[in-house]
């Protein structure tokens, strides 16, 4: 059941922290009952207010849980009762494509490709559960660490109602809706492959492909004028050209673009035939919980991201021990040797936890991160004189510091 927020609370979520707003709702940032973080999307009291949307959205959102991949924000949970209704997505920590074009300028080499290649598999995900997003654009792609990830899929199709256009809604972005769609013909999942052919051009340019402008403009020169890619690697043009065909038939499919951009093609999941049904004659949804496989995909997302942060630490201190056990191997020897001893003793205690849980590639990569310390050190005293060494160790800890201080 929906239930009125208190302060930083919302049904069971602990709100955080504003992450932004679109058209239909807020999205914050929050902690689920377990203290994953989540992103909880808000509707707006407009949107809240359409009954018929909402029912088509409850009616949807089974078909949404459904749609897996490394490329999508998965849903999570939803409540659509109550005055604030709310959906809950998987958090991902980035920056949207958008904000990352505006301020660095245009992707280029592999993180063009890196891009293009996740979101044809996202959109082959999205359509294999039966779903169109339809509002595929820059700002609903968040980068983090190089991978897209597409979030909002299925929202504007649930909403598509006179009533939330009126209020200030708009359902898909000019310049990357499609000509049939523009036209008021029937949406398809060929309108997403024309979104995903915008997006990219705009990463790999920096310029929307139609150019600004009212909508109307906009929109008249995606019916009637070809697109801008003058600024696009020339291995990209001949495929974005073929995605932004103003036939939808004559567009290629989002499995399609995956095998051409060698991208892994997910296997389909048919549409079942008949959905548990979370909308009755009273209230028009029931709230439902994430099962355990959610549960389990955080968890191991969490287990990869502690990992890679301890492999960083091991790295990074132990190029740093072994410089400084350097530098100071001349003035205080004895400070020379515990430093390493230090290290040493710290590596030896993670690969211990290693061993206890039987983690062999954990305690391989701590013993391998202790002998090249210890071969830094040796190498180090052999090639250089203890006043650079000394000059080295100050510039590496000058910049820590300033790394501490800017984070």
């Amino acid at each position: 059941m929906g239930s009125v927020p208190t302060a930083g609370q919302l049904g069971p979520y602990r709100l955080l922290s504003r992450l932004g707003a679109g058209g239909f709702g807020e999205v914050h940032l929050a902690l689920d009952p377990d203290g994953h973080t989540v992103a909880v999307k808000v509707l707006h009291p407009h949107v809240a207010a359409d009954e018929a949307a909402l029912a088509r959205l409850a009616r949807e959102v089974e078909t949404m849980r459904r749609v897996r991949g490394p490329h999508v924000a998965e849903v999570l949970d939803a409540s659509l009762t109550g005055p604030r209704p709310y959906l809950v997505t998987r958090y991902v920590q980035g920056r949207s494509l958008a904000a990352v074009v505006s301020a660095g300028g245009p992707l280029r080499g592999d993180d063009l490709a890196r891009l293009a290649r996740g979101l044809a598999e996202a959109l082959a995900s999205i359509h294999a559960a039966g779903i169109v997003h339809r509002d595929l654009k820059p700002a609903n792609v968040i980068l983090a660490d190089g991978e897209p990830h597409v979030i909002d899929f299925g929202i504007a199709y649930a909403l598509d109602s006179d009533s939330v256009t009126a209020s200030g809604a708009m359902l898909g972005t000019p310049g990357y809706l499609a000509p049939e769609v523009l036209q008021g013909e029937e949406t398809t999942p060929a309108a997403d492959v024309f979104a995903w052919a915008a997006t990219v051009a705009y990463a790999a340019s920096g310029r929307q492909p139609y150019g600004t402008g009212p909508a109307p403009a906009v929109a008249y020169r995606v019916v009637h004028h070809e697109p801008d890619l003058d600024e696009v690697p020339a291995w990209l043009v001949p495929l974005l050209m073929e995605c932004l065909r103003r036939g939808p038939e004559e567009r290629p499919a989002a499995e399609g673009l995956c095998e051409r951009l060698g991208a892994e093609v997910p296997p389909m999941a048919p549409v079942p035939q008949q959905r548990r049904r979370v909308v009755d004659d009273a209230p028009p949804t029931e709230e439902w919980r994430p099962g355990r496989r959610e549960a389990t995909r955080q968890g191991d997302a969490l287990a990869r991201q502690r990992d890679k942060v301890r492999r960083r630490w091991v790295v990074g201190t132990g190029v740093v021990a072994g410089l400084a056990a350097a530098a100071v191997r001349s003035w205080v020897p004895e400070m020379s040797l515990l430093v390493l001893a230090a290290y040493g003793v710290g590596v030896l205690v993670d690969a211990g936890v290693g061993i206890v849980a039987k983690e062999r590639a954990r305690v391989v990569f701590d013993l391998a991160g202790g002998a090249g310390t210890v071969g830094l050190y040796a190498a180090l005293l052999a090639l250089f004189s203890p006043f650079t060494l000394f000059l080295a160790l100050a510039t590496v800890l000058v910049v820590l510091a300033m790394i501490t201080l800017s984070g």
